[in-house]
């Protein structure tokens, strides 16, 4: 018996990346744009934000995914009244594919989400520097490089273009003509899952124990443990910990309220906890953090006056 290979193609192929953002932005931002040749794309991860594609304006909100084409003028700032967190990618593709993304506004799924939380994660592991730092222009690598940072980039977004790419040219074939055949499990796990998610978005100002949690929904603590370290690698306590954090670092961009105000508006039971437990998960305390996010938003409108 004679062995035939087949040989693999690339539909897309990623072959640059010139930038990687998070960014967390305080709810007055405004950047005036550019162009450049190469494309890019915004997504929105909270909050809102109006974009300015060539001529025409939108108005994107959590989940929507904006294409830039290379030499497309852009610009975005947020609406006044919600401190947006986006996701904003540059990188070179020259495959055929890309040109279905020309002017386009779609919405992610769960899954490419968690892409994109996968290339977020990758780029804080291979590059110096801080993934909000609008300045930053050209990425540079960490020495030594994690095995695979890179790889595990380009492949995470070329999944997600693909996935994109399906889902709104209504993709069909004799094996997904239909829904992936997922298990009753597997779909129970996912509805219990955004039950406790629900659940903390609900009391995200105040504090639960396991037992509370487990009890309002009805839970068993090993059933929530494994939902959460299948899915984020950690307890569903820290979680809610850190997600009080993003909420508490939204507020901050938000400048509405002072420390203390944030702090016990979020059920921490003082001052002082809040700002260990801010610095835990951040790495600064909420004045190092608000100062940053000032100091950037500051040196972005002086260098727009000059």
């Amino acid at each position: 018996m004679m062995y035939e290979s087949i040989p693999l193609n690339n539909v897309i192929d990623v072959d640059h990346i010139y930038t990687i953002h998070y960014f967390e932005y305080r709810k007055d931002f405004h950047f005036s744009g550019e162009s450049h040749d190469f494309w890019e794309f915004l997504c929105v991860d909270k909050g809102e934000v109006e974009v300015t594609a060539s001529s025409d304006t939108h108005i994107l909100r959590q989940n929507d995914i904006i294409f830039h084409q290379p030499n497309e003028f852009h610009n975005v700032k947020a609406n006044g009244k919600i401190a947006p967190n986006l996701i904003v990618i540059s990188f070179g593709c020259s495959s055929s594919l890309m040109d279905f993304f020309r002017h386009k506004i779609l919405k992610v799924s769960e899954q490419e989400r968690n892409l994109l939380s996968t290339i977020i994660r990758e780029a804080r592991l291979a590059f110096d520097g801080r993934l909000d730092n609008p300045y930053q222009q050209k990425l540079v690598l960490k020495d030594p490089l994690p095995v695979g940072s890179l790889q595990i980039i380009k492949q995470s977004l070329e999944r997600m273009f693909l996935s994109l790419y399906r889902r709104y040219t209504r993709f069909s074939s004799p094996d997904m003509s239909r829904e992936p055949n997922k298990s009753t499990t597997k779909n129970a796990d996912h509805e219990l899952y955004h039950r406790i998610l629900a659940y903390m978005e609900q009391n995200i100002t105040s504090n639960f124990t396991m037992d509370t949690l487990c009890h309002d929904t009805m839970l068993s603590s090993s059933k929530v443990e494994r939902l959460f370290r299948t899915r984020h690698n950690c307890g569903p306590i820290h979680y809610f910990c850190m997600k009080k954090v993003e909420l508490a670092k939204e507020l901050i961009r938000s400048d509405d309220r002072n420390f203390t105000q944030i702090s016990e508006c979020l059920g921490y039971s003082s001052i002082h906890y809040f700002s260990r437990q801010f610095k835990k998960f951040t790495g600064m305390t909420p004045s190092e953090y608000a100062s940053s996010i000032k100091g950037l938003s500051e040196r972005r409108e002086s260098s727009e006056d000059l």
